[in-house]
């Protein structure tokens, strides 16, 4: 390796950090340090090809966090599903399209891992990050007696929507792959959408916290 590629870990880390979570970025770096990087081509809006994608560290964090983050946001839509006495139909509503675009959200970042030849890892399992309906919020949500869901719900959503854009903002900002910051901005439009239909809505992010 040159002493100008050993230089590029350093150089990221301090790059993005203020923009991506900082156990996330610091693993994603860590794992892809050795992998040699290519100049980015200017973004599509195009769908994510099949064809090979090259990952640098940011793109690979941000896809490591944002499919938890994504399957903890559905896991949560579907207990509500059980409680229908718990939501209002508009509100079911609204949770119904979030769970379309989550999933196919996640049917594309999974793609671009295996373009990019890079295994998906929960590497933040067990982890309280931001934004993240963890198991034992959902253990909480669970057991509230049905007055309290809607709020409690709600406020998780919130928490969770608010801080992928964050990430999104992030990964566009010190991404590599044009796939995968393309995806981030088409994301981010997707949660803008979707925090605007929450509008209104019982539950503000501070329940997010209870």
């Amino acid at each position: 390796m040159t002493g100008s590629a050993s230089k590029a870990p350093a150089w990221r880390i301090a790059g993005v950090a203020v923009t991506l979570v900082a156990t996330t970025l610091a693993v994603g770096l860590t794992r892809n340090a050795s992998r040699t990087e290519q100049p980015a081509a200017p973004a599509s809006s195009a769908p994510a090809p099949a064809a090979s994608v090259l990952l640098n560290g940011t793109d690979d964090a941000f896809i490591q966090l944002l499919l938890p983050m994504d399957e903890g946001a559905l896991a949560l839509i579907d207990h509500l599903d059980t409680r229908p006495s718990a939501t209002d139909p508009a509100l079911r509503a609204v949770l119904g399209d979030i769970r379309t675009a989550h999933r196919a959200e996640a049917s594309e970042l999974r793609r671009l891992l295996a373009a990019g030849n890079v295994p998906e890892q929960n590497i933040h399992e067990g982890h309280q990050m931001p934004g993240m309906v963890t198991d034992d919020r959902l253990a909480e949500l669970r057991t509230a007696p049905d007055s309290e869901v809607p709020s409690r719900a709600v406020g998780l959503l919130r928490a969770h929507l608010e801080q992928t854009v964050v990430l999104c903002r992030g990964e566009q900002n010190a991404g590599g792959s044009p796939e995968v910051r393309a995806l981030a901005g088409r994301i981010q439009a997707t949660r803008a959408a979707e925090l605007s239909a929450l509008a209104g809505r019982s539950g503000a992010a501070d329940d997010a916290d209870h």
